[in-house]
């Protein structure tokens, strides 16, 4: 299930956009909300209280920092489409391979974690899902051809199980599995807090998105 659920999650969510056709409305932004407080929350519940009781404290910050250094790095060439915000022309006919290749290594460090902490899995789906319908929704909505936007789409889904596959065979990776698991919470730390922050405009009060952020942050505690 390891493998399959990070595959379906990004393929059900093109079908999806594939036969309804969704516009991006504000059950999206909620959708991104409660992915943004659910990944949060589990990596603080879940990987934190692991990667900080292996090592020293000092030696793990200072991997974490580097994960939310090298995931700002990656967004100056996927543009922040890892939570939610893709900018591609409608005009290009272009495959737009700096966004295919920063997207496939976010995931692919997404999978590495895996091996060790299962319940992180249920984390990344959730992640995956509004962000693969928003990604498909601009896809489709490009020149770029459908049957290459099913492909990116396809290949997009393979990299997290790749990730844990890597984390499972290799034996470089698995030695230095725990500053990798410290290295992606530095991912997920930055890319949820941006979810959560660009989830309210203007940072105005809005009831229904408390209530969605509160909601996976429970569901969370609970898993």
């Amino acid at each position: 299930m390891i493998y399959i659920l990070p595959i379906l999650g990004v393929l059900i969510s093109f079908l999806f956009v594939v036969i309804t056709k969704p516009q991006k409305n504000e059950s999206f932004k909620l959708l991104l909300a409660f992915s943004g407080a659910f990944l949060l929350a589990l990596t603080i519940f879940e990987m934190l209280p692991e990667v900080y009781s292996s090592l020293q404290p000092k030696s793990i910050g200072v991997f974490i920092m580097l994960g939310i250094l090298f995931q700002i790095f990656l967004e100056f060439f996927s543009k922040g489409a890892e939570h939610g915000h893709v900018h591609i022309s409608k005009d290009s006919q272009t495959f737009p391979w700096l966004l295919f290749i920063s997207l496939c290594i976010h995931s692919l460090l997404e999978g590495l974690p895996i091996g060790t902490n299962d319940t992180i899995i249920y984390g990344i789906l959730i992640h995956k899902i509004p962000i693969a319908i928003i990604l498909s929704i601009f896809l489709l909505g490009s020149n770029i051809k459908p049957l290459y936007a099913g492909l990116f789409m396809v290949l997009f889904s393979i990299m997290t199980p790749l990730g844990t596959y890597l984390a499972h065979t290799i034996e470089l990776v698995s030695t230095y599995g725990i500053y990798l698991n410290a290295l992606v919470i530095g991912v997920f730390l930055h890319i949820s807090t941006v979810i959560l922050f660009e989830s309210s405009e203007g940072h105005k009060f809005n009831l229904r998105k408390l209530l969605v952020i509160i909601l996976g942050i429970t569901i969370a505690y609970f898993l």
